[in-house]
């Protein structure tokens, strides 16, 4: 009877440990974001640097007017962990009245600011801080953040309230490398004609809702291709 209990145990624990292996295995868009976001990084050299006021590391689009932000030490950022940066003054010619954004919303320097904090952990790092690293670092705490846009075979980054930074899965067959996306609502409420933003397009995207299911939706887009 011992004998017998101490196989059915062996048993369950065997099952367990495939589960937990399989399930690691599963995560097919965690494991591939890291490989192409390292083709991005590889891609624009010159358009990676650490950003000073946050202490992260800034990713801007060939043109220098967006940039996408990521936290190196979630304990140390002063604001968001991850966070895009944009140039105001389209938005403005557009009827921005940036006294009526949102919270999330910062005004500075002639810039914007949207983004969201991840948490309040001191990151940990086993070899060299590097973007990639610290990318790296968003998949293994913060994973509910990382997803894949099928409609534009994308993997990206959510900064909350409908707002986006998303990169392609494979540059040699995508036309547009990264992506800056912005939920129009904040802007219109705000006064913007969406329509009228230079630099920046309007236009219906196909997303999964909560139940998986495709619908469009309202998005305004700063697509780049990397040289």
């Amino acid at each position: 009877m011992k004998r017998t209990k101490q196989i059915i145990w062996a048993g369950f624990f065997a099952l367990l440990s495939l589960a937990v292996v399989s399930c690691g295995k599963l995560d097919v868009v965690g494991t591939e974001s890291v490989k192409s976001f390292n083709a991005i990084l590889d891609k624009a050299p010159q358009e990676i640097s650490t950003d000073e006021m946050t202490g992260g590391w800034a990713l801007f689009s060939p043109d220098r007017t967006t940039k996408f932000i990521w936290s190196k030490n979630y304990a140390e950022s002063p604001l968001h962990d991850v966070m895009i940066v944009f140039e105001a003054q389209p938005f403005i010619n557009a009827g921005l009245d940036t006294d009526k954004l949102p919270e999330n919303f910062t005004v500075f320097e002639g810039m914007i600011m949207v983004g969201t904090k991840l948490g309040q952990e001191v990151l940990k790092y086993t070899g060299e801080v590097t973007p990639l690293a610290s990318y790296e670092q968003i998949v293994k705490l913060k994973r509910n953040v990382i997803g894949y846009h099928m409609a534009l075979d994308h993997y990206g980054v959510n900064l909350g309230d409908g707002n986006l930074f998303e990169w392609a899965k494979d540059m040699g067959t995508n036309d547009k490398d990264i992506v800056f996306v912005l939920n129009p609502d904040p802007f219109i409420a705000a006064g913007v004609d969406p329509s009228k933003i230079e630099g920046w397009v309007f236009a219906k995207v196909t997303v999964d809702d909560a139940n998986g299911k495709p619908v469009e939706v309202d998005k305004i887009l700063k697509p780049f291709n990397l040289k």
